[in-house]
């Protein structure tokens, strides 16, 4: 079984498990289907309003397809959930990608 299937499986009995809809959309991302990728990031985002990595992994993918306006949205709600969660490097990294967009 492929990590896609494994992952989804996983989801169809615990739909609401970051890890794997992180997972899930991670890969979707790598194999540059941005459109299901964007929208697992938007499932676990939905439910995990704090899963800072979703956000920036959402902007690179965005950023990636030529929508870095998107991206741009997206980091700002990142660097928010970063500071809620103190995650201090995350932070960061977001901030200058922010940057780095314009």
């Amino acid at each position: 079984m492929d990590r896609m299937a494994l992952l989804n499986e996983i989801l169809s009995q615990n739909p609401a498990d970051p890890f794997a809809r992180y997972g899930l959309a991670m890969e979707y991302s790598n194999a540059s289907d941005v459109e299901r990728a964007l929208d697992e990031f938007k499932k676990l985002l939905a439910t995990n309003p704090d899963y800072t990595a979703g956000y920036f992994m959402a902007a690179q993918t965005l950023t990636r397809s030529g929508r870095s306006d998107e991206a741009k949205k997206m980091l700002v709600d990142g660097i928010s959930s970063a500071k809620r969660t103190g995650n201090a490097h995350a932070e960061s990294e977001m901030e200058e990608m922010l940057a780095e967009l314009g």
